[in-house]
């Protein structure tokens, strides 16, 4: 190469880098156009520069009309000298743009730009794919040159990788508009959810549950939420959670009894690594919940040096990990709920009366289904409206005849079993009104007489005890479908303990 070209060639290539160093750190999209369009009109001393880029889906080339403009310009693939260089990658360079064949006049008609020579170059990713065509427009003096030719597919290779990390960023950026969107959604329904608006009932005592949940909205207090199971323990907790002022922290729930008692501390406080072969560090339940709610279910299962630990994190806001020796502080509003008589457990020796007295600033309780039948007629109507939308399934309806069974019925798994029914009435009705024919034969009829009552034959009050105890059993078993844990947390006792008396009393689940 001649000397003075070399000199030429070096100042050139040294200004595509420092032109490269600009692109690289401009991430949008559509400023990145405008200054590779900027830069390579100052370069190659021309009026103007234009990248237009290939719309795959659509067929089209697009690019921005004018600098600093929000106005874009489409055409199709095909048409132009730079769809030509588009579709075959061939570099053309045009001394006079009215007397080539593939001259697209439509864009100067469109813009109102006279257009005489035209120097177009395709635009090609990493892979080598073309992406689109890098097209300059009117050179001041002259036509372009083969040097010119050379600069812009150098700077075209260059103005790829810049775009495709901009298209790039812009795509996650738009991905990260969109989770912000959703989860603020999610959000606000779950606070529509959990607030005390998703407590339904319309009577005395659910309202009056409604009411002391509003009243405690602000204040941090823990709180013992009593109820046999399947009566919204856990709802009642998430209301006073999203009610509060601690609603945009975590609410983490864990059921005590749904864990061995080997497992359960390190649960609640974590565990340091190397504790025991292949033990890795992991945080607890208390440590997850820091700065938010932990409700602890069914609390009453605890044993007694569980319920010692929990009233020191209580009362000294601290905790060690299993196998730990710093302490670490921990901020946590505890909601604690229970299916026992926690002060028949106290009596007992089997419950702490100090941590009991430590979780019941507020008491709470949740009503049996049975003992608020005036509103499983709503809350029926409302878990059907509930399956719908979540199915995509038409407006359903119950018949009169099953609204009465429904109301009837005893329920002895509460709201939950009533839910669990209605989704499966719901499921297996080929029609939009739910009749008799679909219920469960564990429902009562309206029509259903009572057999004469019989003259009670003496019998020991153990022969007594030991009827009613497999009656309720057996109606435990039909009710949750032959479940024996579901059945087991209904009765009150454990899974062990139930299966205990099935032996006793030869019953086959």
């Amino acid at each position: 190469m001649v000397p003075g070209h070399q000199q030429e060639w070096n100042e050139k290539l040294a200004t595509i880098l420092a032109i490269s160093q600009k692109m690289n750190s401009e991430r949008d999209l559509g400023a990145l156009l405008d200054l590779i369009a900027r830069e390579a009109t100052n370069v190659l001393l021309c009026d103007r520069a234009s990248i237009f880029l290939l719309d795959r889906g659509r067929n089209e080339l697009w690019s921005k009309v004018a600098l600093g403009s929000n106005e874009i310009l489409r055409f199709p693939a095909t048409s132009g000298i730079a769809g030509r260089t588009a579709t075959t990658g061939e570099t053309i360079n045009v001394k006079d743009a009215y007397s080539h064949p593939q001259f697209y006049t439509a864009i100067d008609d469109q813009t109102g730009y006279r257009t005489r020579n035209v120097l177009s170059v395709a635009v090609r990713n990493q892979k080598g794919e073309i992406i689109g065509a890098f097209e300059a427009l009117n050179k001041r003096v002259g036509a372009f040159s083969q040097r010119d030719e050379d600069f812009l597919d150098s700077l075209a290779s260059h103005a790829a990788i810049a775009i495709e990390n901009a298209q790039l960023f812009g795509e996650l950026r738009r991905r990260e508009d969109e989770l912000a969107a959703q989860n603020a959604h999610l959000l606000r329904e779950v606070e529509t959810r959990y607030s005390t608006h998703g407590i339904i009932g319309a009577g005395p005592r659910i309202q009056q549950v409604v009411r002391l949940i509003e009243r405690i909205r602000d204040s941090l207090v823990n709180v013992l939420i009593t109820g046999e199971s399947g009566t919204g323990k856990e709802l009642a907790a998430k209301a006073i959670h999203y009610l509060s002022s601690r609603a945009r922290r975590r609410f983490v729930a864990l059921n005590c009894a749904a864990l061995p008692e080997t497992l359960l501390e390190s649960e609640l406080f974590g565990i340091e690594k190397g504790v025991a072969t292949g033990v890795e560090s992991r945080v607890g339940q208390f440590e997850k919940a820091d700065g938010g709610t932990l409700f602890l279910d069914e609390i009453g299962d605890l044993s007694l040096i569980a319920q010692a630990k929990i009233l020191r994190v209580l009362q000294e806001r601290v905790l060690e990990r299993v196998g730990g020796r710093t302490t670490i502080p921990v901020d946590v509003r505890l909601l604690a709920a229970t299916n026992k008589d926690l002060e028949a457990e106290i009596a007992k020796g089997t419950f702490r009366e100090d941590l009991y007295y430590r979780i019941k600033v507020v008491h709470i309780h949740m009503p049996p289904l049975r003992d608020i039948r005036e509103e499983i007629g709503l809350l029926a109507n409302h878990f059907l409206q509930e399956y719908c939308a979540e199915t995509g399934r038409s407006s359903m309806e119950f018949s009169p005849e099953v609204l009465r069974r429904l109301t009837a019925a005893p329920w002895p798994g509460n709201i939950r079993q009533l839910r669990n029914e209605v989704m499966r009435l719901a499921a297996i009705s080929r029609q939009n009104r739910i009749t008799e024919d679909d219920l469960w034969e564990g429902v009562p009829t309206p029509r259903y007489q009572e057999p004469a009552a019989r003259t009670p034959q003496p019998q020991s009050l153990k022969a007594a005890v030991g009827q009613l105890e497999k009656r309720m059993i057996l109606e435990a078993l039909e009710a949750t479908r032959n479940n024996q844990q579901q059945a087991a947390r209904n009765l009150g006792l454990s899974r062990q303990g139930l299966i205990n008396k099935l032996k006793r009393y030869a019953i086959s689940a």
